[in-house]
């Protein structure tokens, strides 16, 4: 089962769906992320992803 699109996702944290993920907050990126990979920091801080599109 997929994870709906919204899911979120903190750094270090596994990644459950494989798609484009955005940085929740300012300032933000969005960044391609495969299912199982770590989330990654951003900016040099932990922050939280959310899912916006399949891959």
């Amino acid at each position: 089962m997929a994870a709906p699109i919204g899911s979120t996702a903190r750094t270090g944290q596994r990644c459950p769906q494989s798609g484009v993920w955005k940085v929740v907050g300012s300032p933000t990126t969005t960044a391609p992320i495969a299912e199982g990979n770590t989330m990654p920091p951003y900016g040099g801080k932990a922050v939280t992803w959310r899912l916006t599109q399949y891959a």
